[in-house]
């Protein structure tokens, strides 16, 4: 959970920064090589992993509604992944039309989930 936490966050502050680079420049060439690695190497196979590990969960521990309502906003953090995967694609085309604000605003996206899914999962509400 950890390292795809790591990756939602991560990847769309390099996001901000190859914004602010010309296209095709060296510097776009290196974000968009870190940007793909930390993605598909890192990002991915964690999310796939946290999937497993909380699915197995829920089957031994009995699924009770903290934990639905915790799978919904697991659910929002994969649909956020993807969205993320769409602008890794458009970086890779040099086809990006999105402001640095626009990748500093979603950045604050995965923390928000992520802040309410701990609290569901200290506190097992219901």
């Amino acid at each position: 959970m950890v390292a795809w936490m790591a990756g939602l966050l991560y990847v769309p502050r390099l996001f901000v920064y190859h914004s602010q680079q010309p296209e095709k420049s060296d510097a776009s060439e290196v974000f968009k090589i870190m940007e793909y690695r930390l993605y598909y190497f890192i990002a991915t196979p964690s999310a796939v992993l946290v999937w497993i590990t909380g699915l197995y969960m829920a089957y031994t521990l009995g699924f009770y509604n903290w934990i639905a309502v915790k799978f919904i906003f697991v659910i929002f953090m994969t649909i956020y992944h993807f969205i993320l995967r769409g602008y890794l694609m458009n970086f890779k085309n040099d086809a990006n039309n999105k402001k640095t604000n626009f990748f500093r605003l979603i950045n604050e996206i995965p923390f928000l989930l992520l802040l309410i899914i701990v609290v569901l999962v200290v506190l097992k509400p219901f």
